[in-house]
Formats: C-alpha cells, sequence, structure tokens
C-alpha cells in the first residue's frame, strides 16, 4: 500500500482539480496542518472546507477503497478488542470485523501508512480498509469502545466483591438482602445506566439481557436485527436482573413467574420509557426492555411509507364519522405511529379526540390521554367504559387484548364514535378473524369495522450503499413490471459496501 500510495496525487491537489477545495484555501489548511501537528484531512473537516461525504468520495475513487455508512455497519465487538482505545481515538479508525486473518477498520484517511502499519502490528491481522461515509469515527469510537470494555470493567468490580454464581441451569439467591446489597452497589447501577445510555443513542428499539451457560448475552434491536454489543460475566446476572427489577418496581424476590414492569429515566437531557418484561429461562432470568423514546417527532401520514393508493383509501376512511380502524401487524411493526399519525389528521378543535394507553408513548396538544393503571383498575375496558361517558367524537384504544376490551370498542363504533386501535394479526383479513375469535358477534363486525390495515416494517436501502446486480430472467420475471431495470436486467440491490473502482459516482451515486 505504501509503494501505490506513493504514486498518487497528495489528497490536496486531487480536490482542488476536481474542483471540490479552492487553492488558497488548501495554501491556508496546509499551514494549519504543519503549525498544529494535524493532518491535512483532520484541518479540511475541522474548518468545514469539505464535507465528509466529499472527502470518502474522492479518497474512495483515488485508493479504490470501499464507502461505508457507519450508522448501518454491524460492529463486532471482538474486532474492537483488538485495537486499544487510546490508539482508536488518537489515529481516528476504528475496528469493524474479524474474517479470518483479516480485519476490516474504517479510517478517513487511507494513505496513513503509520497508522495502518500500527494497527496491524498491534492486530497481528491482515487490514482491509474502509472509508465512513459521513465521518462520525470519533463518536462511533466513544460509543463502541464505552459499551465493550466500560461496561465490563464497571461489572468486575462487583463480581471480585461476591463469588461467582455458578454457570448451572439456574441462579437462584434464596433470600433477597444479598441481591439488595448487590444491586446498591455504584457498580451495577453505573453498568445499568451505560446499557440503557448506549441503547438510546444507538436507536435501539429494545434490550435484550439473556443469560446463557457462559456468559449473559447484551444485544439491542436496531432497524429491526439484533446485534450483540457485549458478553458478561454470569456472575453478575443476578445483581443485573435485580436492578432492573427495582427500577421498573417489580419483585424482586419472585424470579420463576414472568413480570411485567416499566420506568421513566432522563437519558442525555430526554424523557424515556422502558418497558420491562422477564421470564425464567434454562440458564436464569432473561429480561427484554423496550424503548420509548418520548422526544422524537412524530411521523406525518405521508412519512410512514404507505403506497399512493393505500394512503388514499386511509384518508377517506378517516373522514368517516363513526365506525372501527383497525390497523394490524407484529410486534414493533409501527402500528402505534401510523395510530398517532392518523389522528394528527384530525382536527382537535372541532373534535374531542381521547385515548387510552399503555404507555403513553406521545403527548399530543390539545388531545385527551389516559394511561392504563391496573394497580387503580384502569384497563383498557375501564378507561373505554370511561372515555364513552366523555362525549368523544374520536377514540383510539393503544390495542385490543381481550374480549371485554373488543366488545366495548365494537358498541363505541356502533354508537357514532369513529374508533382507531391495533390488533396482533398477521394481515389485514386475519384482523378482522381475530375479533370474532375474541368474541366479538361475526354480525357486530360487520357493521362496526370500516378499514382493516396490515403493515410490516421494511428496511430500506441506503442510497450510498446500494450496488447493481445482474438477474437472471426467472428472477425478473417475478419483479413488478419495471423492477428489473430494462434490458440490461441490472437490478438495485441493498448492500454494505459502494465500490468505486471506474470513477466518481453521479447524482444518483453512481449507480
Amino acid at each position: 500500500m505504501m509503494e501505490r500510495a506513493k504514486t498518487r496525487k497528495d489528497i490536496g491537489q486531487v480536490l482542488v482539480e476536481g474542483a471540490f477545495l479552492k487553492a488558497q484555501d488548501l495554501v491556508r489548511a496546509q499551514e494549519k496542518a504543519r503549525g498544529q501537528g494535524q493532518k491535512l484531512v483532520e484541518v479540511l473537516l475541522r474548518d468545514n472546507l469539505i464535507s465528509p461525504e466529499t472527502l470518502a468520495t474522492v479518497l474512495s475513487f483515488q485508493f479504490n477503497v470501499p464507502v461505508i455508512d457507519l450508522s448501518q455497519y454491524e460492529i463486532e465487538a471482538q474486532a474492537v478488542a483488538l485495537v486499544p482505545e487510546e490508539v482508536a481515538r488518537e489515529h481516528r479508525v476504528l475496528p469493524l470485523k474479524v474474517e479470518g486473518d483479516v480485519l476490516t477498520v474504517a479510517m478517513e484517511d487511507p494513505s496513513d501508512v503509520a497508522t495502518l502499519d500500527t494497527l496491524a502490528a498491534l492486530s497481528r491481522k491482515r487490514l482491509r480498509v474502509v472509508i465512513p461515509l459521513h465521518g462520525g469515527i470519533e463518536e462511533a469510537v466513544r460509543t463502541h469502545y464505552r459499551l465493550a470494555q466500560k461496561i465490563e470493567r464497571e461489572i468486575s468490580q462487583v463480581v471480585a466483591a461476591q463469588p461467582q454464581a455458578p454457570a448451572g441451569p439456574r441462579v437462584v439467591v434464596s433470600e433477597p438482602g444479598p441481591v439488595g446489597e448487590a444491586i446498591a452497589q455504584a457498580p451495577i447501577v453505573r453498568a445499568v445506566d451505560m446499557i440503557l445510555t448506549q441503547a438510546v443513542k444507538d436507536r435501539a428499539s429494545d434490550i435484550h439481557i439473556e443469560p446463557e451457560e457462559d456468559g449473559i448475552r447484551l444485544r439491542y434491536r436496531i432497524d429491526g436485527i439484533l446485534h450483540q454489543v457485549a458478553t458478561l460475566p454470569m456472575g453478575i446476572h443476578s445483581a443485573l436482573i435485580s436492578r432492573i427489577k427495582v427500577m421498573a418496581n417489580m419483585n424482586i424476590a419472585e424470579r420463576r413467574r414472568p413480570q411485567d414492569g416499566q420506568f421513566s429515566a432522563a437519558i442525555a437531557e430526554r424523557s424515556i420509557d422502558f418497558r420491562v418484561a422477564t421470564a425464567e429461562t434454562a440458564h436464569g432470568e432473561m429480561a427484554v426492555l423496550r424503548v420509548l423514546d418520548k422526544s422524537l417527532g412524530l411521523l406525518q401520514l405521508s412519512q410512514v411509507g404507505m403506497a399512493p393508493g393505500v394512503q388514499e383509501g386511509h384518508r377517506r376512511i378517516l373522514d368517516s364519522p363513526f365506525g372501527m380502524v383497525l390497523v394490524s401487524g407484529p410486534t414493533g411493526s409501527g402500528k402505534t405511529t401510523t395510530l398517532y399519525a392518523s389522528i394528527g389528521e384530525l382536527n382537535p378543535q372541532e373534535r374531542n379526540i381521547m385515548t387510552i394507553e399503555d404507555p403513553i408513548e406521545y403527548h399530543f396538544k390539545r388531545i385527551n390521554q389516559i394511561q392504563v393503571n391496573r394497580q387503580a383498575e384502569i384497563t383498557f375496558a375501564a378507561g373505554l367504559r370511561a372515555i364513552m361517558r366523555l362525549d368523544p367524537d374520536v377514540i383510539l384504544v393503544g390495542e385490543i387484548r381481550d374480549k371485554e376490551t373488543a366488545t366495548v370498542a365494537v358498541q363505541a363504533a356502533l354508537t357514532g364514535h369513529l374508533v382507531l386501535t391495533s390488533i396482533h394479526a398477521n394481515d389485514a383479513v386475519a384482523a378482522i378473524i381475530r375479533l370474532i375469535d375474541l368474541g366479538v358477534e361475526p354480525f357486530l363486525v360487520t357493521s362496526a369495522v370500516i378499514g382493516s390495515l396490515s403493515q410490516r416494517l421494511v428496511r430500506k436501502v441506503c442510497p450510498y450503499c446500494r450496488n447493481m446486480e445482474k438477474v437472471s430472467p426467472a428472477e425478473a420475471g417475478g419483479l413488478p413490471a419495471g423492477d428489473a431495470g430494462g434490458e440490461d436486467g441490472l437490478l438495485r440491490r441493498p448492500g454494505l459496501q459502494l465500490l468505486l473502482p471506474d470513477g466518481l459516482p453521479g447524482k444518483d451515486g453512481g449507480l
């Protein structure tokens, strides 16, 4: 790589020749770099003389190196462990994954031979270099090194202070006293806080804490896919689960029965809700935390991804004065988001819009929202009956889970109210069948339901990461008209890398 680098033009010269940078700005940046002992690339980015996207594109073309989007890349903990945090921070590099004797690393300047030599010596691996499209190396280093190393460092303090728990089928503490002492220790408190904070920063929708025979697997669900981010020692399992149970106001002495709870936390100056569910497994209790960020802006109906025809039909249904609208789909498919976008289309000045939810994920202005509280005997059915006496025009029911709630919701739709609700079903037709399965009479379902919508989450293709793939006539025959790409049979498919060996990308990413 060193020999190839010598034959290429200086990056500053390439930027000037490509009209990405003015010659006078390059001269000033070079003087700053020499005077401050920094790399030219660092000065150009810091002073906003070029964007990270421009730099990545030019470097990719110059050195024939792939470009990736770090936010869409799964970073392996074993790769991070090969390079110390100090080295990664100083040289602005991030190890991504290990494949045999090859370590893939992201770096902003692939011409930095000294850094490459350092990484090769530390990891004892051959290197494959990629360039981050949007920059963000420093933030990514803080994110992944803190999670992989600092959590384990905090937990190791608790492990050293208590006996190692056996890796048998169950981890049982007979008395709650020692558990209470363990969760009161600062290290375990800090470790849980770091797990929660990192999940929010990574835009995770769920946190999975899963005990196994040789350790605790910590995974985040990001964009619908679970990513393993750390493996924690089994000796801390009881204290870790108990700390989460205390935060969610759950019974720490009960381990055999599944439990549910929730709590709120202020993370990065934002109010975040966490829904907690625990259950006993072969190796001990596992916990799953659903992350609900109240500060995220709501999507409008035009932004949720409906096809134009579906969106137009859904809007017509929302104009109806009464009836029931069902939104179905699996857990985490965005049903609540669609319901929120739907009531956002309605005018709260002219209508009394009320909701019954568990939990309230987003607070609306001029809309009356009720939180389910089983301890106060406020269930979906009881809350819905109360709403019926408050002169509502539109009612949003967070979820229909039982016969009682289904019956009351259908009655509300038949008595002149527009009822929007979610229900677990595989498709739009199955949602209606599900109502009948819950015990609602078929003739009532026929009279009440005016619309049924089913949805799924679909991973979007990154415009910078997609590539062209030639498909066979058989594959093209199974695609909708126009998707096969014409006579050349080229089809856009998702990918993690944008290879630019032949030239710079055009408006559509050169694809």
